[in-house]
């Protein structure tokens, strides 16, 4: 389980900023949650589940801790009955996503251009103007 960021990752393991940002942003999951946060605005547990369909229940119940921890999203509970939980970019999750965009576009030219090259290949990302 996760605790602060410091506590979480090794910091004697971080040899440059490169690393530790790898640290914090790595991982199968976190960078496809923060994009679509970052896209699509605030968003509920549920509705995050149906946008990434392969994680399970628990290892997005996992990821949501760690970027929260980490400080990249906002956990907001709103008093009622059942709760209802949103979850948002902070400002640090904010500033991540020029570099995203950019990772997008990367992947799209690499798979265009290496990947795919010579196959007709429709890929499974929904087109993003970026």
């Amino acid at each position: 389980m996760a605790y602060e960021v410091k506590h979480r990752i090794n910091l004697k393991e971080i040899n440059c900023e490169k690393e530790l940002t790898l640290a914090v942003i790595g991982g199968k999951w976190k960078l496809i949650i923060l994009w679509h946060l970052g896209l699509e605005g605030t968003k509920r547990f549920s509705e995050l589940k149906k946008l990434i369909p392969h994680i399970t229940q628990k290892m997005l119940t996992n990821q949501l801790r760690e970027l929260e921890e980490d400080k990249l999203i906002h956990r907001k509970v709103y008093p009622e009955v059942p709760p209802r939980v949103e979850y948002s970019l902070t400002e640090h999750g904010e500033s991540l996503m020029p570099v995203l965009k950019m990772m997008y576009n990367w992947g799209k030219n690499y798979g265009e251009q290496v990947v795919w090259k010579d196959e007709a290949h429709e890929f499974m990302c929904d087109e993003v103007t970026v």
